[in-house]
């Protein structure tokens, strides 16, 4: 193996295979990521010594007699020291098990033949039976054609094996790696409910070359690499090499064996019981005194018209800053699975106090760049249909969902209403409607109309002490009611949108205390005081059934 070399297809740079490997097989001279052997890969993910490999012993045939097929499947296992394209087994990452799958893309470039559909179906199974999760790394030219038609049905094996899989509640992660196309694109590497890829792998259906023919034109730079399924929305997210060990791990870690309710089985902390065994006690008090304290700070308390300017200032605490703050290994995950990922809306998978819990929350930026790049916080069609399937994922998995909603309201553009903006806002007040996990929604500035709703239908909704929640904006509502903008001021006294005015009415349950207001200094402060209050949520919450939270839910908002 010492005297093998490699050579980038980039740069043509040839590397030792030794060298290769030390370096994860990234091309020294150009950073390309080279192919990686089925074993290899096992190796650089499993914990050492834990891989099992099983269904080794599965040979192809040549079913269609294909003249010379079994010479270049002869001519494959000799070059490769495989029986077929794929190696499955059990392992652990990190000591969580799963069971592990990689094609192999020097056996005839990883194509799909019944064997290769075979072993990924009985490593599901195998999977399936035992409550595992299952990672698979995909790398192929898609279906063999010396296989022909058995090879497409490798396609719905695979996929119902995937369904009753995940009907069962089983996690499955796919990784994308150089290049995933045809027939195993469109079965297996695109149904994770999480999606990884390496960076500039080719992920796509049709090759490019057949697509060229098609149109009759040259593709632009980019199309179908990772980086692109990303920005559509197909794809959570692109994962250096070197982190994905870890990346695989933390997600593991999230999605315990068992399916009982999480936050029952999480052994909590001493202090972590003591704050519960307090707060059991004296609750209404404490809640008391906040929401007096969020209403008459020791500054003079600001009118409706003020709050509405404060929340609008580019330097106010958004969802990412309380996300960081609050939780441990947050790992975002993009995507509507449909057109394209919207920055607006940022959602994901974390752990607080040791609970795996899904976070989404409207992004609004601070500098201008940012603010342009989240569409200042006006979410569109596609970031309503990523939070949703957040939120399902979050429900499969039995995690509590927890939003932070800071928005002007759903963007009003054209392309919006093509994509179906009140179709996706409906939708997502339909879906969270019938959550059975706890959903705590958090208003963190502006409240704007159906689309802040969309995002802030929990069990509990909480207020910043100086946000404000409202049918629209106070210059719509002197628009529409008095046909005169400039009135807005003096509308934002009489819509009742301030947080104080919401708890009155019982819209909101509880108002956050801002300590001076919710700027960077104040972080720290307001961070803590979340994190008593959500971890007694999360304590009373996890004792209840799923019908009871979505019943309960129900009934909160049917009084209005």
């Amino acid at each position: 193996m010492e005297n093998i070399k490699l050579v980038c297809s980039a740069c043509k740079v040839e590397t030792e295979h030794e060298k290769a490997k030390e370096n994860l097989y990234i091309c020294p001279n150009c950073n390309k990521y080279l192919r990686v052997s089925a074993m290899d890969r096992i190796s650089m993910i499993a914990d050492e010594g834990t891989f099992e490999s099983f269904a080794d012993d599965l040979v192809s045939g040549n079913p269609l007699e294909i003249p010379g097929y079994e010479e270049k499947l002869q001519k494959a296992r000799e070059a490769t020291g495989l029986n077929e394209g794929v190696i499955v087994g059990k392992c652990k990452i990190y000591e969580n098990e799963c069971i592990i799958g990689a094609i192999d893309s020097r056996f005839m470039m990883g194509s799909m033949g019944s064997i290769v559909g075979e072993k990924i179906t009985l490593a599901v199974e195998e999977a399936t039976k035992k409550r595992l999760p299952v990672v698979l790394f995909c790398c192929s030219g898609g279906a063999r054609m010396q296989e022909g038609i058995l090879s497409l049905m490798q396609m719905e094996k695979t996929s119902a094996a995937l369904k009753r899989h995940s009907d069962a509640g089983n996690l499955y992660i796919s990784v994308c790696t150089d290049p995933t196309t045809g027939g195993v694109t469109a079965s297996f590497a695109m149904l994770g409910d999480i999606i990884l890829a390496e960076p500039k792998a080719m992920i796509g259906f049709a090759g490019p070359r057949v697509i060229e023919q098609t149109i009759g034109k040259q593709l632009p730079e980019g199309f179908q690499r990772a980086e692109f399924q990303l920005e559509h929305g197909f794809v959570d997210a692109i994962v250096e090499r070197k982190d994905l060990k870890n990346t695989i791990g933390n997600i593991l870690s999230c999605h315990p064996k068992s399916r009982s309710k999480i936050v029952k089985t999480v052994a909590l902390a001493g202090r972590q019981m003591q704050i519960f065994k307090k707060m059991d006690a004296t609750l209404a008090h404490e809640t008391k005194e906040a929401n007096d304290a969020a209403e008459t700070p020791n500054t003079n308390p600001l009118s409706a018209w003020e709050k509405v300017l404060t929340v609008r200032k580019p330097t106010r605490l958004g969802a990412r800053e309380y996300i960081n703050a609050l939780f441990d290994g947050f790992i975002e995950l993009h995507g509507d699975r449909y057109f394209r990922d919207d920055p607006s809306i940022v959602g994901g998978i974390a752990t607080f106090n040791g609970i795996p819990v899904t976070v989404i929350g409207i992004d609004r930026g601070h500098e201008l760049n940012e603010m342009m790049r989240a569409n200042f916080g006006m979410p569109s069609p596609e970031g309503y249909r990523k939070g949703i399937r957040l939120m399902k994922q979050a429900e499969k998995f039995d995690r509590p969902v927890i939003t932070f909603v800071n928005t002007s309201g759903a963007y009003p553009g054209k392309e919006a209403e093509e994509n179906g903006q009140g179709e996706a806002i409906a939708r997502s007040i339909f879906e969270m409607s019938g959550l059975k996990i706890p959903t705590l929604s958090i208003m963190l500035g502006e409240g704007g109309s159906g689309g802040a709703l969309a995002l802030a239908v929990g069990n509990e909704v909480w207020m910043m002490e100086n946000a404000i929640y409202s049918i629209l904006s106070p210059e719509g509502f002197a628009s529409i009611l008095w046909k005169d903008g400039n009135r807005a001021q003096e509308a934002a006294s009489v819509m009742k949108i301030t947080a104080q005015d919401l708890n009155k009415l019982g819209v909101v349950d509880a108002i956050i205390p801002e300590f001076g207001g919710a700027e960077p200094a104040n972080l720290e402060k307001i961070s803590e005081h979340l994190r008593e209050k959500i971890s007694y949520f999360l304590n009373v919450t996890s004792r209840k059934s799923g019908e009871t939270l979505a019943q309960e839910r129900y009934n909160r908002f049917r009084v209005f």
